[in-house]
């Protein structure tokens, strides 16, 4: 059958996405949806993402990574899918979807979508490192010449160590700057290989400098390679509440594949 597809990007991190309100479709196999993602046989995009009905709720986002796997939240992903939301018509001033890790709402502008994440209790200080789960594990390290680092083998090491081996973990190496602003660079699992930008990533690495007090601040803004987010947040008695993640979300191209 012919599949149409919408391509959409957010700082980078990109996805494919299906407009399956009628579930006229489902994958069939890792495969299928692996050679969707694939850069050179298929679409190309980090992540898969499914647009459905459910009771309750405006929509419901279920997203497979570009491995063919169903997957944890992703952040950008959810900012993207409630851009493609607004893009189909479904035109309000806030939506509630539900994605694997729970409800989220998101505000759709023209500039950019926020979405608010679950709240975060799991905040953890390991050797030299953070770990953060944020709808989706990350495992977060302090670092300096962030911009020049080879994080790939680095991140390797990590997530394939004995801790992480079985579950994986996102690896993102975050470097605090002058300005209070963050930079960081993400290896994900799923894609196995560093990515331009990571939604859940940005937001752990934000709750992790400010639980350390590398910042102080209620909003932080973040680069990434693929662009700059911002994530506003509450400290509550155990954890973070009140979890937003801005950014701009955009609309690439529309086609059909054979599947």
């Amino acid at each position: 059958m012919h599949l149409a597809f919408y391509k959409y990007q957010g700082t980078g991190n990109d996805f494919v996405m299906v407009d399956n309100r009628t579930l006229s479709w489902q994958p069939d196999s890792v495969e299928q949806v692996r050679k969707i993602c694939d850069r050179r046989f298929g679409v190309g995009a980090d992540g898969l993402i499914l647009l459905e009905e459910l009771e309750g709720y405006d929509f419901r986002m279920v997203y497979y990574n570009s491995d063919g796997r169903e997957s944890t939240m992703c952040g950008n992903g959810g900012r993207c899918v409630s851009r493609f939301a607004s893009d189909l018509g479904m035109k309000k001033e806030e939506y509630r979807f539900k994605a694997i890790d729970g409800d989220h709402l998101a505000r759709v502008s023209e500039e950019e979508v926020s979405i608010r994440m679950i709240d975060v209790q799991d905040v953890r200080q390991l050797e030299n490192a953070v770990f953060v789960d944020t709808g989706s594990p990350h495992h977060i390290v302090f670092s300096h010449d962030t911009a020049q680092m080879e994080i790939v083998p680095r991140a390797r090491d990590i997530r394939y160590s004995d801790h992480y081996r079985q579950e994986g973990v996102n690896v993102n190496f975050v470097e605090v700057q002058e300005n209070g602003h963050l930079f960081m660079r993400t290896y994900e699992r799923g894609v196995e290989d560093e990515t331009l930008s990571c939604g859940t990533g940005v937001t752990a690495a934000v709750l992790a400098a400010f639980k350390q007090e590398k910042v102080g601040a209620h909003k932080v803004y973040v680069h990434t390679r693929g662009g700059e987010l911002n994530v506003s947040f509450k400290p509550a008695e155990v954890g973070f509440t009140d979890i937003w993640l801005t950014g701009p979300a955009e609309f690439v191209f529309e086609g059909s594949i054979e599947v």
